[in-house]
């Protein structure tokens, strides 16, 4: 995107456009893995705790799979995501907070034979890990896209940390075999201090409670993938505001993406590390763009 490039004064910059795949988000690359290692051992059944667009997507590719599935949410769940996952025919179930969520799926995994889709611990450990490697072919597909040199650094909008481990471990991978030379900077985008404060010297296991319009990276918990994962690549954590994102998402647009209101942070956090000089202005970068726009209710800019 040279035109953007531009606007915030660096070499070249990218956007990875998850939106576009069946669900509208980076999930189908897990879910369709996970629904695949589900049948390989022999699951009928399948659930996921989700805040939106996991749900809507392992309800998708449970359906396609026949396979029974349930999603366990809390009552803030958008309508849009209910409705996307309810047309499926997957059940969904409400738990009264996020971490009673985790409870609740615990007991159906241990107790009632569903096949765990996503995390049930406390503290977390991420999603399944079958599901998991489908993420790393978002780093396979940066190689095709931007060549052996890839970028300098790779902006993720981060709750638990599925993606950035994803990226992670792909990279790696072609690290490994010689495909690539050096692993790309990952930075997690938060909306408030977590990763950044684990980083800082705080144990990862511990509480990070905060409030923010970004649902899609919410959560008060840290996972030691995404620690290991920035650490590993040189990256670090940028925390982000709630009204700055907001803005960001319309800048976005304007350049032609229009994108939901979590994946525009990582917009705001290079502008970030760009003011600060931990990302240098001679620098490629890539956007990833987690979710497309259209799942949000009613305009999602603050104070509108």
């Amino acid at each position: 995107m040279p035109a953007l490039a531009g606007e915030v004064s660096t070499k070249a910059l990218y956007i990875k456009n998850e939106g576009q795949n069946p669900s509208g988000s980076h999930k189908d690359r897990a879910s369709c893995l996970v629904v695949t290692r589900a049948l390989e051992v022999g699951a009928t059944k399948i659930v996921a705790a989700s805040s939106g667009n996991g749900g809507a997507s392992l309800a998708l590719y449970a359906a396609a799979a026949g396979m029974q599935c349930t999603i366990v949410a809390t009552p803030s769940l958008s309508p849009i995501y209910r409705r996307a996952i309810t047309m499926t025919g997957a059940e969904l179930l409400y738990a009264p907070e996020s971490l009673e969520r985790w409870r609740l799926l615990a007991r159906m995994v241990k107790d009632d034979g569903w096949f765990p889709a996503t995390n049930y611990l406390n503290p977390p450990v991420g999603s399944n890990p079958f599901g998991l490697d489908g993420l790393k072919t978002i780093a396979f597909e940066l190689l095709e896209d931007l060549g052996p040199e890839l970028a300098d650094a790779i902006l993720v909008p981060t709750s638990r940390g599925d993606l950035i481990w994803g990226l992670y471990e792909g990279f790696s991978e072609l690290k490994a075999i010689g495909l690539i030379k050096a692993i790309p900077r990952l930075f997690a985008v938060e909306p408030y201090p977590r990763i950044a404060e684990v980083l800082g010297g705080r144990a990862y296991t511990g509480s990070f409670p905060g409030a923010t319009a970004l649902t899609s990276i919410g959560g008060s918990t840290v996972t030691y993938q995404a620690v290991e994962a920035i650490r590993g690549s040189g990256g670090g954590a940028v925390v982000v505001d709630d009204a700055a994102v907001a803005r960001d998402r319309i800048r976005l647009a304007r350049h032609g993406c229009y994108a939901e209101l979590s994946s525009a942070a990582s917009l705001t956090g290079l502008e970030l590390l760009l003011k600060d000089g931990t990302i240098t202005h001679d620098a490629s970068v890539v956007l990833i763009a987690t979710s497309n726009g259209y799942k949000e209710v009613g305009p999602a800019e603050l104070g509108q």
